[in-house]
């Protein structure tokens, strides 16, 4: 799928104090270690543990809470108009509060998956990840590292050009604000260096494009 706009962002969106209420909540949940799809339910071994880090290393907390996705959802609606894409959808997953402490980090991935989801008698039924939102929380002064990038990948190999299409998405570094792009970019969380990043993540969902 060719797009105009591979992303559209809002910065510093969100008011400071939104931010450090949602850090300040999540901070009181019990965090859990990130997993990557196909370890999500099950009893984690030694060699899962291993196998997960090599590609993603943080802790999260799963947020459902009304007042954050009442904040958010206006601004991932209004992306879906302003870049063009136009994607139905209806449902909005669980907020996924990110920790990237000193040496965290998420490799080369895509938020979509491969089929919908198999979820009988729930609203993500039949459904597929369509729009991916970042919220920053913490403003890009408090870290080092951490940096969010997107490899644009539908190019003939000869005609990439690193500098247009793999980019670090500077543009988000200021704490509130808010990124949202189609769930099937490649992206990554590079390596913090320095102090700890903090991040919301939404999945927002709709039935397969046809």
């Amino acid at each position: 799928m060719n797009l105009l706009h591979n992303y559209w962002y809002f910065q510093s969106a969100l008011t400071p104090k939104f931010c450090d209420d949602v850090i300040a909540y999540a901070n009181q949940q019990k965090e859990s270690m990130a997993r990557t799809g196909g370890f999500d339910k099950k009893e984690l071994s030694k060699e899962d543990v291993k196998n997960i880090q090599r590609k993603r290393k943080s802790d999260l907390v799963w947020l459902k809470e009304n007042w954050i996705y009442k904040e958010i959802q206006p601004y991932i609606e209004e992306a879906n108009k302003k870049a063009g894409w136009d994607f139905q959808w209806d449902f909005s997953e669980s907020v996924q509060f990110t920790k990237y402490k000193l040496g965290q980090y998420y490799d080369w991935h895509c938020d979509s998956w491969d089929k919908p989801y198999d979820r009988q008698n729930t609203p993500e039924h039949g459904k597929i990840r369509k729009l991916s939102m970042t919220c920053q929380l913490t403003d890009g002064s408090e870290y080092r590292g951490g940096e969010l990038e997107f490899d644009f990948r539908n190019y003939d190999p000869h005609m990439r050009d690193e500098s247009k299409h793999k980019i670090q998405c500077k543009e988000i570094l200021p704490k509130g604000s808010i990124i949202v792009f189609p769930s099937f970019m490649w992206h990554r969380v590079k390596p913090v260096t320095e102090g700890t990043r903090y991040s919301l993540v939404m999945w927002n969902l709709g039935y397969p494009f046809v």
